[in-house]
């Protein structure tokens, strides 16, 4: 079974799974999975059945009702453009989303295709108008994305109005493999690897706007649920795929997000 996750001691580690046709939330227990019933985001209880992590299929780890993303918010990746004075804030929809091993699917008439390896901000409770210290309550944790996109249909000769197909076609946005709780995030190096060679690698500490400031940008427009997910940008440069790469985004403290392109 390939590498999905880290432990890390002191860091509560929630996963989504399949075992025997049925899906269910878990915790991680080294190698163990420890079965939950309940809401996820309303401290749910162990059942206390128990499978080892080898025999699941991870998916992704939670059902948000909306996915949100920032753009331009690594220094690493602004290049020559200026600063934004706020959070740019787009959505994904929800048929974006890729469980943990499952294929980034290259779409029709697509040319220009590039991996982002970003934070993702797994929100644990609803939050509107919040302050700084409101939206830091709000984060229930956070995971691995990859926030992949069609550079021609974004900016190219090919670009649309919006980014709707960019940023948010059919497995657009792999998610996982797990959402950690009670870590710092705010200092976590993040690396993307193209075929086993590192080809981004920057801390959270580089981002323009960190966590709770996104959360409370958006909260001051948008109410935030349980389970939404906002991708909090990427670092430095990106470049194309090709069918038969494989894309990891690794998070220290939290684990390794694994997918394969397929055409």
């Amino acid at each position: 079974m390939p590498r999905h996750t880290l432990q890390y001691p002191g860091v509560a580690q929630y996963i989504r799974y399949r075992f025997d046709s049925n899906v269910s939330y878990g915790i991680l227990d080294g190698d163990t999975v420890r079965e939950i019933h309940g809401d996820l985001f309303e401290e749910p209880d162990q059942t206390g059945f128990t499978v080892p992590l080898t025999d699941v299929e991870l998916l992704y780890p939670c059902q948000p009702g909306k996915i949100m993303a920032v753009g331009l918010n690594y220094r690493s990746h602004l290049g020559s453009r200026p600063q934004p004075a706020h959070p740019e804030i787009f959505y994904k929809p929800v048929t974006a989303l890729q469980d943990p091993g499952g294929p980034i699917v290259i779409p029709r008439d697509a040319t220009d295709l590039h991996y982002e390896g970003e934070l993702v901000i797994v929100i644990g409770k609803p939050v509107k108008n919040a302050s700084l210290y409101e939206a830091s309550s709000a984060i229930f944790g956070v995971t691995c994305g990859n926030d992949v996109s069609e550079r021609n249909w974004q900016h190219g000769p090919g670009k649309d109005l919006q980014w709707w197909r960019a940023k948010g076609c059919d497995t657009f946005a792999p998610l996982g493999p797990l959402i950690a709780t009670g870590l710092d995030y705010s200092d976590l190096l993040v690396q993307t690897r193209l075929n086993g060679e590192v080809v981004q690698k920057q801390s959270t500490s580089d981002l323009i706007f960190d966590c709770p400031e996104i959360v409370a940008w958006i909260s001051g427009w948008v109410t935030l649920l349980p389970g939404d997910l906002i991708y909090t940008g990427t670092p430095g440069a990106t470049r194309k795929l090709a069918p038969g790469d494989v894309v990891e985004v690794e998070i220290e403290e939290i684990g390794l997000l694994r997918n394969p392109v397929v055409g």
